[in-house]
């Protein structure tokens, strides 16, 4: 019969023959995975880092510590709290005095004394100590029932004579120290706490520096951009004084001096002529010299 068929009528009965074949096996159709089952990268939780903080970031801002700032060096920080370097790297218990970084926070006042500690003082007399203690004490007064009366008739300036008593002489220790002049030159560039923090003295290579008065040096070195080779000295809580541009330096660090002792030779170093570069600062802050010297 398939014989008899004519040639397209053969290929279309094999078509349907093949199709029948494929019809009658059961279709298998791709898996579905179901995408709200697993986890999407998007969605899984972001580890937490936690931030390094720089050391002392806890005081920051605190009256009394200092936040470090790009290019500072211990030794900037001290001149400008008025402070050694060596007691700063202490107070901070700072293993390596060299290694501080942006951001750190330091105390740069001495730890007692930011804590409110009353520090002693020296006074006139010890009639004034006994006269502080019974007007600040809280106990009772073991004296006679007239003493009330007898303390009534003083002269009502009496307590204020007693406070001059113990504050004057410590105003004036820390005041009055006596001060020279550094150098024998010329003033060639006054203060100006903008431009120039101190007074620039001119002279010849060599010439003596002289501490303008007695102290100890905290600092002798050249470790301080802008200053050369630089001696500081420190006189008593509220004074430093700086000199700077040296070229020989004749003294060393923790070593007293003595008011007019020569501890440097005048120079050019880190300056663009010889000169003295003198400051005076006060709880850190910088002051005119001038009004601390003798009129020449």
């Amino acid at each position: 019969m398939f014989g008899l068929m004519r040639p397209g009528v053969w290929l279309a009965a094999a078509v349907v023959v093949v199709l029948s074949a494929c019809g009658s096996k059961p279709l298998s159709h791709a898996p579905v995975e179901d995408r709200a089952s697993v986890p999407s990268r998007m969605d899984a939780p972001v580890p937490v880092v936690p931030v390094k903080q720089p050391p002392g970031f806890e005081n920051a801002g605190k009256a009394g510590f200092y936040t470090v700032k790009p290019k500072d060096t211990l030794i900037g920080i001290g001149l400008e709290a008025g402070q050694s370097h060596k007691d700063i790297a202490r107070w901070n218990s700072l293993e390596n005095p060299n290694r501080i970084e942006v951001g750190q926070v330091l105390r740069v006042t001495p730890p007692v004394a930011s804590e409110g500690t009353a520090v002693a003082k020296p006074v006139a007399s010890g009639a004034a100590i006994p006269t502080a203690i019974a007007a600040g004490s809280t106990k009772p007064a073991s004296t006679p029932a007239s003493a009330p009366a007898a303390a009534a008739s003083a002269p009502a300036t009496a307590p204020a004579a007693a406070t001059a008593a113990v504050t004057a002489p410590a105003a004036s220790g820390e005041e009055d120290l006596g001060w020279i002049w550094p150098g024998s030159g010329p003033v060639l560039a006054g203060f100006d706490e903008a431009k120039n923090k101190g007074l620039d003295i001119g002279g010849a290579a060599g010439d003596a520096v002289v501490a303008s008065s007695d102290g100890k040096v905290v600092y002798a070195g050249a470790g301080l951009r802008g200053y050369g080779n630089l001696i500081i000295l420190k006189h008593n809580n509220m004074y430093l004084t700086a000199y700077a541009h040296n070229q020989t330096l004749l003294v060393k660090e923790d070593q007293s001096v003595k008011k007019g002792q020569k501890i440097a030779e005048m120079g050019n170093s880190d300056a663009d002529r010889v000169k003295l570069h003198f400051e005076v600062r006060r709880q850190g802050k910088p002051v005119d010299p001038v009004k601390y010297l003798p009129t020449r």
